[in-house]
């Protein structure tokens, strides 16, 4: 760490964003290829965000951390990374930095590339190592060097080791495991590090929640927290709409920002009345059909058919097989069957639709064998990334644009008994149980891919912004 320079002049221009106003982004740019960053307001927190660091301005200064939580679309993000690039370029010169996310294609995509168009408006040289994972930023004769990282699964933690660090930024670090933080911060041994993290909030024994929230005076660290009444970039409109798009465990902790249990059914905003369908009313014919597939081995088989029509989905049809039914959730009611048995009977039920995708477990490798032998190729691995999968289908329920044909019985009977597993919650963990869930697990794929997975999907654009764009809050 290095003295600051002309420190009193320091002080002064950080008091200044008590009174800040944006600049006009074209005459900071206007050199950049890329589109300029539409600097906003900050709001009084946001500017908490960019000062707590400062020595003589703040009086949490001599803090080791910021832990940032609260609601999706609160602002956190764009103001901690640049708040933590001001704080890495004031204070440390030809020094490493640490930046991860749940992978680094979501860095790039949600921090790094906004974070890009900030810093060149505001006269810092940025050059981005993209085949290396490195960012060089320059300023005032000053260059340090912002190294990226995943921190997706417990074998994270190999990919930092080594490294020294002078400071880690974790954006929604509450998607990473412990094993990864707890490597990336014993890096920091660099006189005078500080941790920047934030995220969305889980459950209330999740290990960052025991860790470090409930820990703020061990860890010497400030708390703020956030809803999207902290970012003066949202207007009313935008507020209200994303209030309404949740209900239950994900109101809670998207909405309010809270730390509370998922229990009970999952789906608890679905009824009956709204989302089901008699199979005499289902239109006629559909704009798109995809097939959501969970495939048992030695439990249940499912495929559902669902259409897609003027901005809503229709589970029209399933094939349901109980197998071996080896679960413990029901008797096994007919045999088992063979990979190239439930080809066959795949190539039945989709008989007469023009299906436009796919979605099968990639892990059922036998049966996607045997549909390929019949000539079958439009499939796509599905993303089983449980949670966000199920906030997809949850929106989709709550906005009303999810319907469930009355013949599709097992779908119906699962929305009813798909429950949270309360032991993985004490562990910290947001589980389903592992029961009643191969018709929700089958819809779950194809609500995912087209509502939250593929972002650029233009599904839903006649309820006003797209469902894509709403889901992408969440992932």
């Amino acid at each position: 760490m290095i003295p600051l320079r002309n420190e009193q002049a320091f002080h002064e221009r950080f008091m200044r964003l008590k009174n800040w106003k944006p600049r006009d982004p074209g005459k900071a740019s206007a050199k950049l290829k890329v589109a300029p960053f539409k600097f906003k307001p900050f709001s009084h927190k946001q500017k908490q965000v960019l000062t707590w660091w400062i020595p003589g301005v703040s009086p949490h200064a001599n803090k080791n951390a910021i832990i940032c939580d609260g609601s999706v679309r609160a602002g956190k993000t764009v103001v901690m990374s640049q708040s933590f690039v001001m704080w890495a370029m004031e204070m440390f010169s030809d020094e490493n930095f640490g930046m991860a996310g749940k992978t680094i294609g979501a860095l790039r995509r949600n921090v790094i590339g906004p974070l890009k168009r900030m810093l060149k408006a505001r006269k810092y040289k940025v050059r981005d190592h993209r085949a290396d994972n490195y960012l060089t930023i320059t300023k005032n004769g000053r260059s340090n060097y912002f190294y990226l990282f995943g921190g997706k699964d417990e074998s994270s933690q190999d990919l930092i080791q080594g490294i020294t660090l002078a400071g880690m930024f974790f954006d929604e670090v509450a998607l990473m495991p412990k094993s990864f933080v707890d490597q990336a911060t014993a890096r920091c041994s660099v006189k005078g590090a500080k941790f920047w993290f934030n995220c969305n909030p889980a459950g209330p024994y999740h290990w960052f929640k025991t860790e470090w929230l409930d820990q703020l005076e061990r860890k010497n660290a400030l708390n703020l927290h956030f809803t999207m009444r902290d970012n003066l970039s949202l207007d009313e409109e935008t507020i209200k709409r994303y209030e309404n798009m949740y209900s239950g465990v994900f109101y809670k902790r998207y909405i309010l920002g809270l730390w509370v249990l998922a229990e009970g059914v999952i789906y608890d905003m679905f009824n009956e009345e709204l989302h089901k369908i008699p199979a005499s009313q289902l239109p006629d014919r559909f704009e798109r059909y995809y097939v959501g597939v969970d495939y048992g081995h030695t439990n249940a088989t499912v495929f559902l058919l669902i259409g897609e029509l003027h901005g809503k989905l229709y589970v029209v049809k399933e094939y349901y097989h109980s197998g071996g039914a080896s679960s413990g959730e029901e008797e096994a009611t007919e045999m088992s069957k063979s990979p190239s048995e439930y080809a066959e009977d795949f190539i039945e039920f989709i008989k007469g639709y023009t299906i436009s995708r796919i979605l099968i477990d990639p892990a059922a490798k036998g049966f996607i064998t045997e549909l390929k032998k019949r000539g079958i190729r439009n499939i796509v691995a599905a993303d089983n990334d449980v949670l966000p999968g199920i906030s997809a289908v949850a929106v989709a329920l709550t906005e009303n644009i999810l319907k469930v044909s009355s013949a599709c019985v097992n779908t119906l009977r699962e929305f009813g008994s798909y429950v949270w597993d309360i032991k993985a919650q004490e562990r910290g963990e947001d589980k389903p149980i592992k029961k009643f869930d191969h018709c929700m697990d089958a819809l779950r794929y194809v609500v995912y891919m087209l509502l939250g997975k593929n972002k650029q999907k233009t599904f839903g654009r006649v309820v006003g912004t797209t469902a894509a764009d709403r889901i992408g809050a969440l992932t």
